[in-house]
């Protein structure tokens, strides 16, 4: 995999990788940016709750189980002094659909924990990662 970032003046970089979509990345005001896109600890987190939940909706597919709408959200505490590591990171998996099944949910996000999804297994060896559910039934 590549990825590279290019320069758009003070703070502001498109991001880029082997895909060729683009990211904006920026800084707050505060440390001299525009406040004109994510910034890279940001992404950390999306890309771990988009690898997370990829695993989890396609494990749930292969179970037909009908889901009708899914979130994965992403709390992720940070070190107070610098480099403002990740000292915490929760992850809350809200699935809503008809007659869901508890324990095909909760098997699928084993497998993505364990097995298969590598942003969370990177992460998970320098900080602690827990993870909560919700099933909705869908009106």
């Amino acid at each position: 995999m590549n990825a590279k970032v290019t320069w758009g003046g003070r703070l502001t970089f498109t991001g880029t990788a082997d895909t060729g979509f683009t990211i904006p990345l920026g800084a707050d005001p505060s440390v001299g940016g525009d406040d004109d896109g994510f910034r890279p600890l940001e992404m950390f987190a999306i890309g771990l709750a988009g690898c997370t939940a990829m695993d989890v909706i396609s494990i749930l597919m292969k179970k037909r189980q009908d889901v009708t709408d899914f979130e994965v959200y992403v709390q992720a505490e940070q070190a107070l002094d610098h480099p403002h590591v990740f000292t915490d990171i929760q992850i809350e998996y809200i699935v809503t659909g008809h007659d869901l099944n508890e324990k095909s949910l909760k098997r699928a996000i084993e497998l993505s924990e364990t097995k298969y999804c590598p942003a969370q297994g990177m992460l998970a060896k320098v900080v602690p990662i827990t993870s909560t559910y919700l099933i909705r039934e869908a009106t």
